[in-house]
């Protein structure tokens, strides 16, 4: 890093400028104000993002929201990914501004600038996000997730054990011998436990819920059972 030129600095602070920028699209938040007609931060549990979109307006209006947050946060690190060509800038070392341009995107998808800086949880941003990184852990999460959402119908407890998994996957890949993935570098292992610190910690209030029983159930393929509430 000491051997960095100016010209390399400059282009990784704009980079990771951008990856805020992107991170800081809105897209439930003008989805539902122009197809619509309402702040789905007014509604529901007041996030900006595909599972209070899926509560308050359903799957037609959820799934375009997932997809738009998804992709920004792909992009974010795709993007920053482009800084490889840069003769100055080691292997390790793009690992390591691939981390931050996943903070970089969260963070612009929690504090939107486009949005008076209230936006959602990040989940489905740090998703596309990661994916940038390593794929295939992703996949598993997103496996775990489904399982836990499919027989519990909780978004939020399914999100929290698939972020939760995130690190115990990490360090597997890391120390076993035919993953490809046995170059992964102590920076991102801590980071796969920052991150699933900040998922816990993004969702407080639903582990609130979660343990007075009043968080909301989605269904995705069949009704709300008629005689509770949920």
């Amino acid at each position: 890093m000491a051997s960095w030129s100016f010209i390399t600095y400059y282009c990784v602070i704009t980079m990771l400028i951008i990856a805020y920028v992107l991170g800081s699209i809105p897209s439930a938040v003008w989805i539902g104000k122009r197809y619509y007609g309402i702040d789905i931060r007014e509604h529901g549990s007041k996030n900006a993002g595909t599972t209070n979109m899926l509560r308050v307006l359903g799957k037609r209006a959820a799934i375009p929201v997932f997809i738009l947050d998804f992709f920004k946060g792909f992009l974010a690190v795709t993007m920053v990914g482009l800084l490889r060509y840069d003769a100055d800038v080691s292997s390790a070392w793009i690992i390591n501004l691939k981390i931050l341009g996943v903070f970089a995107a969260v963070l612009g998808h929690i504090y939107p600038i486009f949005a008076n800086f209230k936006g959602g949880k990040g989940v489905a941003t740090l998703v596309g996000a990661i994916t940038g990184i390593y794929p295939s852990i992703v996949f598993v999460c997103f496996g775990v997730w489904l399982l836990v959402f499919l027989f519990s119908n909780y978004v939020s407890l399914a999100s929290m054990t698939a972020g939760c998994c995130f690190p115990a996957l990490v360090i597997f890949h890391s120390t076993t011998e035919w993953s490809r993935y046995n170059d992964i570098s102590v920076t991102f292992i801590v980071f796969a436990f920052v991150i699933a610190g900040l998922l816990l910690w993004t969702h407080r209030k639903n582990i609130e819920r979660l343990k007075n029983g009043t968080e909301s159930k989605i269904y995705i393929w069949r009704k709300p059972p008629k005689n509770k509430e949920e």
